[in-house]
């Protein structure tokens, strides 16, 4: 297919997140606020539900967003002054502040070729004073969590996922965020599984985690409403838990399509030496991925990210082109240079339930014309 006129090609189409269904969810709406039930009612229980039996986790607590579920679960595993936590470089910082806030100390560490946390320079980083790894299931791809699992069984460590970018990812058949104390997942509104604000979850299999976890995010209020500990305020809204149960329903569809699209840019950029892709789906039977984003390694990315916005396509760069430790008045000393030289190479192309195989084509065709350019003004 050879495109003559140059169209749109946002990377994410935020209206669509309401309007690809909008009929039934201003009924999902209309049904909870008729009720007045905003807040800790019947939706969010039968979500938790829902939610939990998806992943095959125990129990599943919507929190008001991940980044308050990281933080909690790291409290209730009590960790915090004088305690270290591994993490990769290569996240969101929402995961080392999760950390710092705690009171413990974020230790970054090196992803390896799949973008992942590297298992190596886990293992490297471990001190006296290492009590967890906190791997990030990045992209919607899950980690070597059998080689994270080894060390923390080694070493006596606590592992918690920040798996906010990866529900119903799996590895070796289980999915993200089951594999530690506890798995965190956001509903951001640009996430595989979005709500219409902000949204999340943790998963455990550990009932008294679990409680702690429902103290930490309703003032310490048992089921009782007596003050059992002290808490803060972190409650999904009802609301936004009877949203993402009609969301779940077909959630599966929407990975399937999410998987479709990954396939075609496959076919068609994997032809392209100066890129590198992440794996095609079922490249690798352990690993089930869902492309919560379409990340690539790009020669001459800077360039190739303005000839693409010039043709009307957006890009991101990860965390706004720099990982953790690149972020200078955070204050980290370590040096990760294989993290340093990929973050010169990363970009996302736009993957989302929105676009059209057109779409993709149009992203594919524009790259392609990019090298060939290159390729001409070079020679």
């Amino acid at each position: 297919m050879v495109f003559t006129e140059q169209r749109t090609v946002p990377f994410f189409d935020y209206p669509h997140v309401f309007t690809a269904d909008e009929h039934e969810l201003l009924g999902v709406i209309q049904r909870v606020a008729t009720r007045g039930a905003f807040i800790m009612q019947s939706d969010l229980e039968e979500f938790e539900r829902n939610i939990a039996a998806y992943v095959g986790a125990k129990h599943a607590i919507g929190m008001a967003n991940a980044t308050d579920a990281l933080h909690f679960a790291i409290r209730a595993a009590n960790i915090g002054p004088g305690d270290e936590v591994i993490f990769s470089s290569h996240t969101m910082v929402a995961t080392p502040a999760a950390v710092h806030f705690a009171g413990a100390t974020p230790v970054p560490v090196e992803c390896g070729p799949d973008h992942l946390i590297d298992p190596q320079a886990v293992a490297a980083a471990i001190t006296p004073w290492t009590k967890a790894i906190l791997p990030t299931q990045l992209n919607g791809r899950v980690a070597d969590m059998v080689a994270l699992q080894a060390l923390a069984d080694r070493f006596s460590l606590i592992i918690i996922e920040d798996s906010a970018q990866a529900l119903g990812s799996r590895f070796k058949g289980r999915c993200a965020g089951t594999f530690g104390l506890a798995g965190c997942i956001s509903f951001y509104p640009a996430k595989t599984l979005g709500c219409l604000g902000d949204g999340g979850c943790l998963f455990t299999n550990d009932d008294d985690f679990g409680y702690s976890i429902r103290l930490l995010r309703d003032h310490g209020r048992d089921e009782s409403g007596d003050v059992a500990a002290w808490g803060l305020n972190s409650r999904l809204d009802n609301l936004q838990a009877a949203i993402l149960n009609h969301k779940l329903q077909s959630y599966d569809r929407a990975i399937l399509r999410r998987r479709e699209l990954a396939a075609l840019y496959q076919r068609q950029l994997e032809v392209i030496p100066q890129l590198s892709l992440p794996p095609a789906p079922d490249d690798d039977p352990d690993h089930f991925d869902i492309y919560q984003n379409y990340e690539i390694e790009a020669d001459q990315r800077d360039q190739l990210r303005e000839h693409l916005k010039q043709r009307g396509v957006g890009t991101l760069l990860p965390w706004g082109g720099k990982a953790v430790h690149q972020f200078e008045k955070l204050g980290f000393q370590q040096q990760l240079p294989y993290t340093d030289q990929l973050f010169k190479k990363l970009l996302m192309l736009p993957m989302n339930t929105s676009l059209t195989n057109s779409d993709v084509l149009y992203v594919c065709e524009c790259i392609a014309d990019f090298y060939a350019s290159a390729a001409c003004e070079a020679a």
